[in-house]
C-alpha cells in the first residue's frame, strides 16, 4: 500500500546527483530489520533511477511503473539477501531487470519497435524539447537507449552499467559514445 502511494504521489524531479551506495547500503540492513524510514529513504533516492531503467527496458510508461512496483517489493521482501559489497544500485537494478525479463517472458511476447508508445524521459514532457528528445530516442536501438538511460537517469558508471547488462565495459563506452553522437545528429537535422 506504501509503494502504492507513494507511486501516486510521483513526480519527475530534475537528475540527481550520484546515489551514495554507502547511504544505500544502510538502508538495505534497516529494511531488513524491518524499517520503514529507510524503506523511504531508499524509496526516495532510488525511484528516478529505477523508473528509468524499467523504461528503457519496457519503453512502456504503465509497464514500467508496475516493474517499479514489483521491484521495490521484491526489495522489502529480500533486503536481508543482500551483501554489502558496495554496490547496491547494480543489486537494485539487477532485480528491476530480472523483473522486467520475467514479465516479457510470461507474457510471451516481445515489444516491436512500431509499437511502442512513446517514450516518456524523467522531465516536463509538454516542452517541445522534451518531445523532439522523446522522437531522437526512438531512433537509438534497445541497448544504446538502456545504456544511455542508466547513466543520464542513474548516475551510474559504465563499468557498473557494464556489470548490470552482462557487456564488456568497451562496448558501454563506443555504444554510449555513438549513441550520445546519433542523438546530436538527430536534434541537429530537426533545428534546420
Amino acid at each position: 500500500m506504501l509503494i502504492t502511494m507513494m507511486l501516486a504521489e510521483r513526480q519527475f524531479k530534475p537528475l540527481r546527483p550520484v546515489i551514495d551506495s554507502q547511504d544505500l547500503e544502510e538502508n538495505l540492513a534497516q529494511i531488513a530489520l524491518g524499517s520503514q524510514q529507510a524503506f523511504e529513504n531508499l524509496y526516495r533516492a532510488t525511484d528516478s533511477s529505477i523508473y528509468g531503467y524499467a523504461l528503457s527496458l519496457t519503453r512502456n510508461h504503465h509497464e514500467a511503473q508496475d516493474i517499479m512496483m514489483e521491484t521495490y517489493l521484491k526489495i522489502r521482501c529480500a533486503a536481508h539477501l543482500y551483501i554489502p559489497q558496495g554496490k547496491p544500485m547494480a543489486w537494485i537494478l539487477t532485480i528491476t531487470k530480472n523483473i522486467a525479463r520475467t514479465r516479457m517472458r510470461s507474457a510471451g511476447r516481445q515489444i516491436p519497435l512500431e509499437e511502442v508508445e512513446q517514450v516518456s524521459l524523467p522531465f516536463d514532457r509538454d516542452t517541445e524539447e522534451a518531445v523532439t528528445l522523446q522522437q531522437a530516442m526512438l531512433n537509438l536501438n534497445e541497448q544504446e537507449r538502456q545504456i544511455l538511460m542508466l547513466h543520464a537517469v542513474t548516475g551510474l558508471k559504465h563499468r557498473e552499467i557494464a556489470e548490470i547488462m552482462g557487456i564488456p565495459l568497451a562496448t558501454v563506452l563506443s555504444k554510449y559514445a555513438r549513441s550520445l553522437k546519433k542523438l546530436k545528429h538527430i536534434l541537429q537535422e530537426t533545428e534546420v
